[in-house]
């Protein structure tokens, strides 16, 4: 993707404010990737000096090389909170500005294991409301499943259906039924899971109209 002036802000990066910090990394990450910008956040690498009579090459070389350093920096000032920006604003590269996000918000590993372990908990904890549709608890368990998995733990579709053949309420008893005499379970995508739910929520909805 091209990194001149005129397309290099085209799309905004994704803001941190504090919270939710893997999510973050991980489109922050992309945009940085898009923008031919990672490298200089990975590697911090150095810029080596222009030889004697350099060419108009290795000018040019030499100036995008610093260009897109000072670029990383900028992105990453962008992408943070004010509050955030008050603390890494002292930072002299980009790759620091990265490490110390990390190990302030994504914590070592086992800090990310209790974090895992109490998504998990939640996990658990949830029952479908009777305020909510279909598509609202499936986003909510879902929603938790990629926290889980974003800090690097697996979190498998068939654990989500299992999680939701139980904890669904009892008018969605015969759907679950048929699937259960029908279908193995390991068998049973979310998105089917899903679609048959709907469709006997959908149903209910017009026997009541």
């Amino acid at each position: 993707m091209e990194t001149g002036s005129s397309g290099f802000f085209a799309m905004a990066s994704p803001v941190f404010t504090g919270e939710n910090y893997q999510a973050w990394a991980v489109k922050m990450t992309a945009f940085l990737e898009g923008h031919d910008l990672w490298e200089a956040v990975e590697d911090d690498y150095e810029v080596a000096p222009l030889p004697d009579n350099p060419t108009l090459n290795q000018i040019k070389y030499h100036k995008e090389r610093i260009t897109r350093k000072a670029k990383a920096k900028s992105c990453l000032y962008a992408a943070v909170s004010p509050t955030i920006f008050t603390r890494i604003m002292r930072c002299d590269s980009a790759k620091a500005i990265w490490d110390f996000l990390k190990d302030e918000y994504e914590g070592d590993e086992k800090i990310r294991g209790m974090k895992v372990l109490n998504l998990f908990r939640e996990f658990e904890r949830q029952q479908m409301k009777d305020s909510e549709s279909v598509k609202e608890y499936f986003d909510r368990l879902v929603g938790i499943a990629e926290k889980i998995r974003v800090l690097g733990t697996d979190s498998k579709d068939e654990r989500l259906v299992q999680k939701i053949l139980v904890s669904l309420p009892e008018k969605f008893e015969a759907t679950i039924a048929s699937l259960e005499n029908t279908r193995d379970l390991p068998d049973i995508k979310l998105a089917e899971l899903l679609n048959a739910l709907q469709a006997q929520e959908h149903r209910r909805l017009m026997r009541r109209e």
